[in-house]
């Protein structure tokens, strides 16, 4: 039996569940940067390679002038992830 990995940041840095990062999101023909805490970490088979996924929710803490419409969780990839903060949702509880 294999390892069990730890999913990092592209700078090395681990990630887990309630930790505060800072991810790339389009919107329309925009790049814009965005804040989230982590909701949930896993990695999943796409295009016969296992890729590091994150769902986040995000905080609307976000460049650009335009608002986010809604705070929905959205799965990302973990590939340009960059970790701010460690486990900032479990400073709030």
């Amino acid at each position: 039996m294999g390892k069990r990995g730890v999913i990092t940041d592209y700078s090395g840095e681990e990630i887990y569940r309630g930790d505060l990062v800072a991810y790339a999101v389009r919107q329309g023909n925009r790049v814009r940067m965005a804040d989230a805490i982590v909701d949930k970490v896993t990695a999943r088979l796409v295009d016969g390679r296992l890729r590091a996924m994150l769902r986040v929710t995000p905080t609307g803490v976000e460049s650009g002038f335009t608002k986010r419409r809604s705070l929905r969780r959205e799965w990302i990839s973990a590939e340009h992830v960059r970790l701010i903060v460690p486990g900032v949702l479990d400073e709030r509880d």
